[in-house]
């Protein structure tokens, strides 16, 4: 299975729209997060996290950025998520198993922000299907997996 990287610039682009978010969003707080993706056209769209009561009701960050890729009938290319730990820190979270079958449904080629092994503020990009090398649905027809 082959993948196209994005532009290095446009996924560094990202990573910066996702910071910015933190920074601008929570400015005094520390540990917040945010996600940023990717999309097909070239735009950048960020999202993060609402607070709630009930955490069995908790949104992850990535899902604002992912409906307004599905709001404009765009694919997402790249997507990365990062928490702030300390100021000017922000560690890369790979995706959770949720967001992974979110970000499948734009197939196996999409890469994502996963930390490095000497940094966990430092990302390196993965297509999904090595992150996900035996995805499920990867046995039917249908699903762009193959």
């Amino acid at each position: 299975m082959t993948s196209t990287v994005p532009d290095p610039r446009r996924l560094a682009s990202t990573v910066a729209a996702c910071r910015e978010l933190i920074e601008t969003r929570f400015a005094d707080e520390i540990e917040r997060g945010a996600a940023a993706m990717l999309l097909d056209d070239g735009t950048i769209h960020t999202g993060t996290a609402p607070d709630v009561v009930n955490p069995a009701v908790e949104l992850c960050h990535e899902v604002e950025p992912l409906t307004a890729a599905f709001r404009l009938g765009r694919t997402v290319v790249a997507s990365v998520c990062l928490a702030r730990e300390a100021p000017g820190r922000f560690l890369v979270l790979s995706p959770c198993g949720v967001c992974r079958e979110r970000l499948a449904a734009h197939g196996p080629n999409v890469v994502v922000a996963v930390p490095t092994r000497a940094d966990p503020a430092e990302p390196t990009w993965l297509p999904l299907h090595r992150v996900l090398p035996h995805y499920w649905a990867a046995i039917f027809d249908d699903v762009p997996w193959r």
